[in-house]
């Protein structure tokens, strides 16, 4: 074979994730619980703004940074979080927030760079800084306190010499909060520390208990933190592939430098959609957060009843109940058992061991019935 993978790509294993996508995939029983992907379509006005941009040719590429007109909507859309943003020069409209994330990382990060990744956390995390060359350092956080990321686990992780840290809250998987006080204290930690900071806050619209804040607000972080998020949780439009960066004009400069040398500029029929979804469909996303909260609070109680802990997350749409063990074995057993498909919850890394992600972004239905099969498996055990 001559073409070899370099080393970084060699070594880096296979999704966790995927495993058990693959494992449903042989069954036609199966309900899954896994995908971390609304089951609602995108709101009808966004997808009659897409189809009309597309009967009306609009179809070339738009300027490498995004639509201004849809910038300057998510410059409005954002303020409720206290963020000030200039649609000109300080927002790069990208393909998904998961290319925002990997051009933070390719832009910001030299050979040999650490950055510091809470866990457990969003399995991409990691690879995306090894691919960009840097050296990940895990920070773990627990069941114990909600998994909630502290000053004191940063620094027994070794995170003071950190480059930079990923910020993940809401957090996926465990749909942790953090508080304003919380923030601040990490915040306070990374300025002192002269650490940079990646926030994604894909999640910020399902903040269930509270408004979301974010760590660029506190004191002295809007010029040393990225801010991303994007259109594919809130908005249920996984597959339009459309998200953002807001940071300082000389950073988003040089991320466009990246973006614009790769992919050009993002979806032309998707920035579209995300108008108008910015535009007039605040009802409908409000609806699908009033129903995923509804579905949380189900889940929840259910783990409780059958004697799994599970902390009360207060984000994003996922649980993440303690299995009392192996949580591989637990998740195939109950795979191979009773045909309901969850994500093990050490595939996230440090502190998601002996835990399981369930995603409820599912129908209700389905919800009820993988409830009482996970029930009668863990009454059998």
């Amino acid at each position: 074979m001559t073409l070899q993978p370099n080393d970084r790509v060699a070594t880096t294993p296979e999704s966790g994730i995927r495993k058990f996508f693959e494992l449903a995939e042989e069954r036609d029983d199966v309900i899954s619980l896994g995908v971390g992907e609304p089951d609602f379509s995108a709101p009808w006005a966004a997808r009659t703004a897409a189809i009309h941009s597309l009967e009306a040719g609009k179809t070339s590429y738009t300027a490498n940074r995004g639509k201004l007109e849809l910038r300057q909507a998510i410059a409005d859309h954002v303020s409720q979080w206290g963020h000030t943003y200039t649609p000109d020069s300080e927002i790069l409209v990208t393909t998904g927030a998961s290319e925002a994330v990997d051009l933070a990382l390719r832009t910001f990060l030299d050979p040999g760079d650490t950055v510091a990744v809470h866990q457990p956390t969003y399995i991409s995390y990691k690879p995306g800084v090894r691919f960009a060359g840097g050296e990940p350092l895990s920070v773990p956080t627990g069941a114990d306190n909600d998994f909630v990321l502290t000053p004191e686990a940063l620094r027994e992780a070794g995170a003071a010499e950190a480059d930079a840290l990923i910020f993940c809250y809401p957090n996926n998987p465990t749909g942790a909060v953090m508080s304003a006080d919380e923030i601040a204290a990490v915040a306070e930690f990374c300025v002192d520390n002269d650490i940079d900071v990646i926030a994604d806050e894909i999640y910020a619209a399902l903040t269930y208990d509270g408004d979301h804040t974010s760590i660029a607000t506190m004191p002295n972080m809007r010029e040393r933190t990225v801010v991303i998020n994007g259109f594919s949780k809130a908005y249920a439009m996984t597959g339009l592939r459309l998200g953002y960066a807001m940071g300082p004009a000389d950073a988003i400069e040089a991320m466009n430098r990246v973006h614009q040398y790769t992919m050009l500029s993002a979806p032309t029929t998707a920035q579209y959609a995300a108008i108008e979804a910015l535009r007039s469909c605040q009802e409908s996303i409000n609806e699908m957060a009033t129903e995923f909260n509804r579905r949380r609070r189900f889940v929840i109680s259910r783990f409780e009843e059958m004697g799994l802990d599970c902390f009360t997350a207060k984000g994003a749409f996922y649980a993440f109940p303690a299995c009392g063990g192996d949580d591989e074995a637990f998740a195939e057993n109950l795979l191979e058992e009773q045909g309901v498909a969850v994500v093990p919850g050490s595939v996230f890394g440090p502190g998601g061991a002996g835990h399981l992600r369930i995603s409820y972004a599912t129908g209700m239905r389905d919800l009820k019935e993988a409830m009482t099969r996970i029930e009668s498996f863990v009454a059998d055990r």
